[in-house]
Formats: structure tokens, C-alpha cells, sequence
């Protein structure tokens, strides 16, 4: 049975342009992957990788992906996977710049029926983008409105995510 893509909508209160440079900018990456190096080719085709120390202290590589698709600075299409990416799922941003705040919608789809990743990024999606509260940049952010996710039995739930204004 194919796994229901997981779709995690968000309000941030900056400019659309820092918002894309969150999702593109190597800084930004360090801050939301927990201190991950972050590489990326903007390009269809281009390279995007994570890595940084594994547990016996030598460089690897957390993530492995592909872009798909880039409309600056509303929409990013790729492709990842953990490790080497043996196994990859699509991961889609599309950006929307309303009255006060930036929508940012993610999906998360495209799922192999064996990626042991896809609970990992129902819970994860949420705490990487609530991390965009404190990546660099001034100006309040809201960082987190409502969070819309399948679940893993493919039922929709819907939960409130903290919500905080942070003024520079």
C-alpha cells in the first residue's frame, strides 16, 4: 500500500526572499539540521547533501538528494534520502507571500513502500521547520500556525504547533 504524503503547512512572518534563502542558504541549514554542512546545486539535476560528523568521529553524509524542480523564490522540488540515498522520497516547497506572513507549504511524498524514513519525517518536518525561529534574520517570525500531517494509517491529523512571535 503507498504511504499518504505527509503535507505540513506553516506562517513565517519574514520577507519571501529570507524565507526561500532558509530552505536554500548553507547558515540557515546549520541552524534548522542541527548544525549539519549543507551543499546544494540550484540547478534540475544539481547535488543537495547534509553531512558532518558520524558517531566514530569521520565525515558522512546524513542525506543525500536531487533537485527537481526551482522557481525562485517560491517553489523547490527534490528528491532525498538518508545516507546515500539509496532510497528517496520528493520532498516539495512552495512558497506564498500573503498579507502578514510568508505560507509555507511542504510534501513530503513519493514514498517507497520500504523507505524506513517516512515516520522519522512526520515527526521531524514539524521540528525543522519550528527551527526557523531561531535561524539568522531579523524581523518577527511566526514560526509555526498549524501543522497539517497524514498519519501513518493514513488518516489526516491535525495539530496545533507552538506559535511565537520573536521581534529583533
Amino acid at each position: 500500500m503507498a504511504k499518504a504524503p505527509l503535507v505540513f503547512t506553516f506562517y513565517i512572518a519574514v520577507p519571501i526572499e529570507k524565507v526561500w534563502n532558509g530552505f536554500v542558504s548553507k547558515e540557515t541549514n546549520q541552524t534548522i539540521f542541527m548544525g549539519a554542512d549543507f551543499e546544494v546545486d540550484l540547478r534540475p539535476g544539481g547535488a543537495m547533501t547534509w553531512s558532518g560528523p558520524g558517531k566514530d568521529g569521520q565525515r558522512t553524509r546524513y542525506v543525500t538528494g536531487e533537485v527537481l524542480e526551482v522557481e525562485l523564490p517560491t517553489r523547490l522540488a527534490y528528491k532525498f534520502g538518508v545516507g546515500d540515498g539509496a532510497v528517496m522520497s520528493r520532498v516539495t516547497i512552495a512558497l506564498t507571500q500573503e498579507t502578514e506572513a510568508v505560507k509555507v507549504v511542504v510534501t513530503n511524498d513519493e514514498w517507497a513502500d520500504d523507505d524506513p524514513a517516512y515516520l522519522q519525517n512526520a515527526d521531524g518536518w514539524p521540528r525543522i521547520l519550528s527551527r526557523f525561529e531561531d535561524a539568522p534574520g531579523d524581523g518577527k517570525n511566526i514560526s509555526a500556525a498549524l501543522i497539517v500531517a497524514d498519519d501513518a494509517e493514513g488518516g489526516l491529523s491535525l495539530r496545533n504547533a507552538r506559535a511565537k512571535a520573536v521581534h529583533a
